[in-house]
């Protein structure tokens, strides 16, 4: 396995939301709820003062139509009719029912960030590419992930319309890869090119997890849900062959899986859209992954254990909770400050399957030297994990 990375795209959230903005919204919405009280602990805790957002807090939060309005004004009103109601009394009633504020659809929440995350998408592969020194016209293969809005067809053909790819190129869509995308991508792209070297990989993530902010919901995990997340697309080149462009080597991908782990962390699709459900044994769990990880570079590294370590650990775990245990368990022989550029991506946000490129992109910027080790790890939902190893060009 050997495959070439050029700098990623990064476009965050255009509509900066700040930390004080939710937690007001959120204790005006619900003053009794057993959390409220440390509200303002919970919210320092995560680190995060402002995060981006793709659409406005204002539209994460606005009422729905209404219940109402989707069965149709003109049917409850006969059926008010038909109950003896005067013309009169029937106007009262439906101004009446129309005032009272409703939850969003999952229409009314999913259309308009289906929308943003083509165009976001959109504008990182334009980016990636160009970073690359490419046209569209040398795209041979397309992997995209969203996991949050839904859509058939999906992001990729959405993209291949709108950047106008050729009509070859392979298209692969994945879904539902979710924290995971970004390392997982890049390694289904290091064994396309490694099957034909020749071939141009363009990989994008464009995820809008501001739609799991559900304004209803009382639950601390709901309340944690929406201090976390950020929106943000994120694209990349990979290659078979080494371009001037490439700054990363790929060398080797680890994959594993914690079987009966599907229900700690999940999406689900209710009336009102998409809630992000987490189970407070999540980050337990993905602490076994890390420890697997340990374990596969052990190995992988068992002729030279003393000296080896990485000079750069490039990692998406779900929350810094998990980033300090890496910490705890790492060897004692690697240096500190691994995991420097993976919190600093933290402090604005949570982006899910675009933060390992985001924190790939900070760990760029900051300058690596040649012939640097880098190990990038991220888990998901599922609870599945994906590691790879590589070399700074």
């Amino acid at each position: 396995m050997a495959a070439y990375l050029c700098p990623p795209a990064v476009i965050h959230g255009e509509h900066a939301v700040r930390t004080s903005q939710i937690v007001a919204e959120v204790r005006d919405r619900h003053p009794h709820a057993a959390w409220a009280p440390r509200i303002d602990g919970i919210a320092a805790s995560t680190g995060i003062e402002t995060r981006g957002w793709m659409l406005p807090l204002e539209a994460a939060v606005a009422p729905g139509g209404g219940a109402l309005r989707a069965a149709g004004i003109g049917r409850a009103q006969e059926a008010l009719a038909r109950e003896g109601f005067t013309g009169q009394d029937v106007d009262r009633a439906i101004a009446a029912l129309e005032a009272i504020p409703a939850p969003q659809t999952v229409q009314e929440r999913t259309a308009p960030a289906w929308e943003a995350v083509q165009s976001y998408g959109e504008h990182a592969a334009r980016g990636a590419l160009q970073i690359a020194g490419l046209d569209v016209a040398d795209v041979d293969c397309l992997i995209t992930s969203n996991s949050t809005t839904p859509a058939l067809p999906g992001l990729d053909v959405a993209l291949a319309n709108r950047l106008s790819l050729r009509d070859d190129v392979m298209l692969l869509p994945a879904t539902q890869w979710a924290c995971v995308a970004g390392t997982r991508s890049l390694a289904l792209a290091a064994d396309l090119v490694a099957a034909d070297p020749d071939r141009v990989v363009l990989v994008v993530i464009s995820e809008a997890l501001s739609t799991t902010y559900q304004p209803a919901d009382d639950t601390l995990e709901s309340l944690i849900v929406r201090l976390l997340f950020a929106d943000t697309a994120v694209a990349a080149v990979v290659t078979g062959r080494r371009r001037r462009e490439s700054v990363l080597r790929l060398d080797a991908a680890w994959h594993h899986t914690l079987p009966g782990t599907q229900d700690l962390h999940r999406l689900e699709t209710r009336a009102d859209g998409n809630h992000f459900v987490m189970d407070r044994r999540g980050p337990r769990a993905v602490q076994e992954t890390v420890t697997a990880m340990w374990e596969w570079l052990r190995v992988r590294h068992q002729d030279d254990p003393e000296a080896w370590h990485p000079d750069v650990l490039l990692a998406h775990p779900g929350g810094t909770r998990v980033l300090e245990y890496m910490e705890q368990t790492m060897p004692d022989t690697w240096p500190s400050g691994l995991l420097e550029h993976s919190r600093a991506s933290y402090t604005s946000g949570n982006r899910g399957g675009a933060a390992v490129f985001d924190i790939l992109r900070r760990a760029h910027d900051a300058g690596q030297k040649p012939g640097s080790r880098a190990v990038l790890y991220a888990a998901a939902p599922g609870l599945s994990a994906t590691a790879l190893a590589g070399e700074w060009l």
